[in-house]
């Protein structure tokens, strides 16, 4: 039906009178010099402090330095792709990352990018990387204990669910190893795993792979991966993405582990970014605010209340410390974040004592709030014991002629329980297991053991209770505690293998 022309003039009046006006403002800036993974952009007047901003061609970055006339911002893809003269344009949001179910057993790059070959993770929600850390009213108390496997830390540093224990030590001295043995023993104990390598060789990130498949642990298991051959920005971004996966689950009611591997080499990459923007160097040429970059990282680990649902994450920091001087700038930085530390002792680790923890420096300040009833009563007394014994130790070496009997005695002890706590990498104890052998420690059925045969007699003990006493195993596990039925049962227990084997 035509339009008859009397009604043309209405029609537009109309239509001026209706017509809105629609526009999208966008902040968009230039790239004026660019190098070593930092842009300098000129514009993005109205971007933000840790703001995502995009380049031409779709590469992302972050903007950190905002000057009066340029903007600093690192690059988290190829900077061989940014060319001066690239528009950049801001997203008015901080880095997201997806998250979701389908991450366990894959390993991503410091963006959540699948990098294993095993095809595009399915996800269907996205958590910033950079969030506030749950407030006081959100947590609970830190008493659900987080058993590693590790009899030297589950019976004298115990950890507890939402914990952050520091494990520090020089390099190869086994930090690395009681991280992934504390991943392998979550199998059984229901608890989501991330570990984070941060600037690490492929081959070593690919080793750990091999140990987590092989022990059955990826199942349980993200590996987030910023290798040494990849840019600082995606070093530094690594970590955070953990922890933003780790709260996906965390947020659900579920408990996660994760393990930073390692935080020197974090803020070594954030130097490196810091003095490319030419930020102003501190102590150890660290920007000043790289105590912020850890302590808004490890102070996410938390056990959110009942109310939100109960789930927690705890952390395990890695520090790597140079011939072991821990009053060095991060360590000390480090330190005072955490909840205590675990510290390795190279001259353990080379006397054949592994894991090499020294039991008079490292601590939990959770402690036995966060341990079963069982493993207090066998492991009352080992710690003091054990820095006795170390003691004691250093003079001995004169001679032990002149020794009384009592000291003579408790050196034996000592050297008895150097040896139950020595354990082998990838080999984490059950519960009931740990408990076993330090009861027959600590009541003194090992005394008549020769000491390079305890070993021996811990591993014949175990194959004797899972053979013949099963049901107590069991008991132990369950009950968490020992009653005097329990106790009673195990003397009898272990008195009847001592007859066995004799």
């Amino acid at each position: 039906m035509g339009i008859k022309g009397e009604n043309i003039a209405s029609i537009i009046k109309s239509q001026i009178e209706n017509f809105e006006y629609q526009t999208e403002l966008v902040d968009i800036g230039t790239v004026v010099e660019v190098g070593d993974g930092v842009a300098r952009i000129h514009g993005l007047s109205g971007v933000g402090a840790n703001e995502l901003v995009e380049f031409e061609g779709g590469i992302s970055g972050i903007a950190l330095n905002l000057e009066e006339n340029v903007v600093g911002a690192v690059i988290l893809g190829d900077p061989l792709a940014i060319k001066e003269g690239t528009e950049v344009r801001g997203l008015g949001r901080v880095a997201a990352i997806p998250v979701g179910e389908n991450f366990i057993g894959r390993v991503v790059d410091g963006l959540a990018n699948p990098i294993d070959n095993k095809g595009t993770i399915e996800s269907t929600q996205t958590r910033p990387t950079e969030v506030v850390a749950p407030d006081v009213a959100s947590r609970q108390e830190v008493n659900v204990p987080l058993q590693t496997g590790v009899k030297a830390i589950d019976a004298m540093i115990p950890i507890g669910r939402g914990q952050r224990e520091l494990i520090i030590g020089d390099r190869s001295t086994g930090k690395t190893s009681i991280g992934i043995d504390s991943i392998i023993n979550q199998a059984k104990e229901d608890v989501i795993c991330i570990y984070v390598s941060i600037g690490q060789k492929v081959g070593k990130v690919a080793q750990t792979y091999g140990i987590l498949e092989q022990n059955g642990a990826m199942g349980h298991t993200i590996i987030v991966a910023a290798n040494a051959s990849d840019p600082a920005p995606m070093q530094f971004l690594a970590p955070y993405t953990g922890c933003a996966l780790g709260e996906f689950f965390m947020h659900q009611g579920k408990d996660v582990l994760i393990v930073y591997d390692d935080l020197s080499k974090h803020s070594w990459a954030y130097r490196q970014m810091s003095l490319i923007l030419k930020r102003p160097p501190g102590r150890e040429a660290y920007p000043g605010d790289v105590f912020y970059l850890h302590s808004r990282l490890l102070e996410r680990a938390a056990r959110l209340s009942k109310e939100l649902g109960g789930g927690s994450l705890t952390a395990l920091p890695i520090i790597e410390t140079l011939a072991g001087d821990v009053s060095a700038y991060i360590p000390t930085n480090v330190i005072s974040i955490t909840d205590g530390q675990i510290y390795l002792e190279p001259e353990l680790f080379n006397s054949g004592s592994r894991p090499a923890i020294n039991a008079g420096l490292s601590v939990s300040r959770v402690g036995s709030t966060a341990q079963t009833k069982a493993m207090k009563t066998v492991a009352g007394r080992l710690r003091l014991d054990l820095a006795q014994y170390r003691e004691l130790s250093t003079f001995a070496q004169f001679g032990t002629e002149d020794l009384d009997q009592s000291t003579k005695s408790q050196l034996e002890r000592g050297s008895k329980a150097v040896e139950v706590l020595k354990q082998n990498h990838s080999s984490p104890l059950s519960i009931e297991k740990q408990i076993i052998i330090l009861f027959a420690l600590t009541n003194g059925y090992i005394d008549d053991i020769e000491t390079n045969k305890v070993q021996d007699f811990e591993t014949n003990l175990y194959e004797y209770m899972e053979l013949h006493h099963q049901d107590l195993m069991k008991s132990i596990s369950e009950q968490k505690t020992i009653d005097d039925e329990i106790s009673s049962k195990l003397s009898n227990s272990i008195t009847e293998f001592k007859k066995s084997i004799a």
